[in-house]
């Protein structure tokens, strides 16, 4: 059956409005291609660059790495239940914050994004200007109709564009590198580069890593969701976390480190100057790396915010991402992009508890709620079967069986919360706030990590209280096991 809700598959539907069925799967190299491509792009080897300039090259690279396993460990676990179920991040806020707060977890992500969309079109326009001379307004605009258009394709152009910006990013810094040693740049000296110690410490630098996707690594499961199976989006984040963000990363570091970056201080490891006054077809080279590459992170920045805000509105992701792209575009003019050190401290104090009471909700809030409901089944006398019933309903429920609202499909329990579920919300502010606690009183100190802590412990120790003292039924445990089985099938 299709209709508003449930788009037949093969029509180019973005299912921005229900889970993503069976049929309508991508394959690994698909998926990975759209998380794989993300990363690697000019922005992150300019916080690379900035890394290595505080820290060193030695120390930059263990900064950084750490800061990729960290991610690989966080995304990759929300990706495995998108990959799992084919629900986006809008109906997994749904699922842990209750209806009124997926408002405000969704609404928050998808209009910080729309800051990163702003700041790619903003690095474009400036780009340009020391490339071919171009006014940067101009070039902004330009970026900026690129990459809406690129949104509006949808899902397989994010796919086809990181295919596309992979080899171009490693073709491009190659090039960079190349001249750089034709200008007597060596290897040797790249690894006795011991930083200036700016006021970066190596864990503040494992923290700028992890808040360059804490926005869109929260809202992976628009990405995943598309995945065969849990374990393959595992996999295709992989892809970014370590790989490619890892890439990028050492690329801006290595130009720092060789001498190649004319700003390292403030610019720091970008590298299109090392292109200036090769001939022609450097200079088209570096055009085309830059609204390919740039324009990869803004598509994904773009599609996390339109799908993010289809899902709070019965509008489609489609004239949401002009909509929104126009606003982008207009941040981007008025010059706010360049705030980018702001942005990424809000996001590490605000954004990780979040992902924190996510994951834990997968993981612990679905057995208890699913207990709950196979022992309310069994209270009423000669119920047995009831209960067996309905366990196993619920089960299909939330495998997001065929038929179901929009709302319930893809594992939203059967217990309906209409408002705000306040131990969620108040997890994630207690977490919010140590992290933001910590960051001033400690400057410099792992902040996201430890809102993420505080914000999992908070709503972990909430699931398991709440599992003592709940009263079990006869015949609970029996009719869970239904459920469970059912589940798995």
């Amino acid at each position: 059956m299709t209709g508003p809700d449930r788009p037949a598959a093969g029509t180019g539907a973005e299912y921005e409005h229900t889970a993503v069925p069976p049929g309508a799967r991508k394959s690994l190299l698909s998926v990975a291609g759209v998380w794989g491509g993300f990363p690697m792009c000019l922005g992150n080897a300019v916080f690379g660059g900035l890394i290595v300039y505080n820290l060193g090259l030695r120390e930059g690279f263990w900064a950084i790495l750490a800061g990729n396993l960290a991610l690989l460990g966080y995304v990759g676990a929300l990706s495995h239940h998108a990959g799992r179920t084919g629900r986006s991040f809008a109906m997994q806020a749904a699922d842990a914050f209750g209806p009124r707060g997926r408002l405000l977890v969704t609404g928050l992500l998808a209009t910080v994004v729309i800051g990163w969309f702003s700041y790619q079109v903003g690095l474009t326009g400036t780009t340009l200007q020391q490339v071919l001379g171009w006014t940067p307004v101009w070039g902004a605009l330009l970026g900026a109709v690129v990459y809406v258009a690129l949104t509006v394709t949808g899902i397989r152009a994010l796919s086809l564009v990181g295919l596309v910006a992979v080899p171009l990013f490693l073709l491009t810094a190659g090039l960079a590198f190349w001249y750089a040693a034709r200008g007597g740049a060596t290897a040797s000296g790249a690894l006795s580069y011991r930083g200036h110690d700016h006021g970066i410490t190596f864990w503040s630098a494992v923290g700028i890593v992890v808040a360059g996707f804490a926005d869109s690594g929260t809202m992976t499961a628009d990405f995943t969701r598309w995945s065969r199976d849990g374990r393959s989006a595992v996999y295709a984040t992989a892809a970014a976390f370590p790989f490619g963000n890892t890439v990028a990363y050492l690329v801006g570091g290595a130009v720092v480190a060789t001498g190649g970056a004319a700003h390292p201080a403030t610019d720091g490891g970008s590298f299109l100057g090392l292109l200036d006054g090769h001939g022609g077809w450097i200079t088209a080279l570096a055009v085309l790396f830059t609204l390919a590459n740039l324009g990869s992170v803004a598509a994904h920045c773009l599609y996390n915010a339109a799908v993010g805000w289809s899902g709070l509105t019965p509008l489609r992701m489609r004239p949401l991402a002009v909509l929104l792209g126009a606003a982008g575009a207009a941040l981007a003019l008025t010059g706010v992009w360049t705030s980018i050190v702001s942005w990424l401290q809000l996001l590490g104090i605000l954004v990780p508890p979040i992902g924190a009471v996510l994951i834990v909700h997968q993981f612990l809030g679905r057995r208890a709620e699913n207990g709950e409901a196979a022992g309310s089944a069994t209270t009423a006398p000669g119920a047995d079967t009831a209960a067996g019933t309905g366990a196993v309903t619920g089960a299909v429920t939330a495998a997001g069986g065929p038929g179901l609202p929009a709302a319930q499909a893809g594992g939203v329990p059967a217990r309906r919360d209409h408002g705000l579920r306040w131990p969620a919300t108040a997890s994630w502010a207690a977490g919010s706030g140590a992290a933001w606690l910590l960051h001033h009183l400690e400057p410099g100190s792992l902040d996201a990590l430890l809102g993420f802590c505080v914000a999992a412990c908070a709503f972990g120790g909430h699931h398991l209280v709440t599992a003592r003292v709940r009263p079990h039924a006869p015949g609970a445990p029996a009719a869970a096991a239904v459920a469970a089985g059912a589940a798995r099938r």
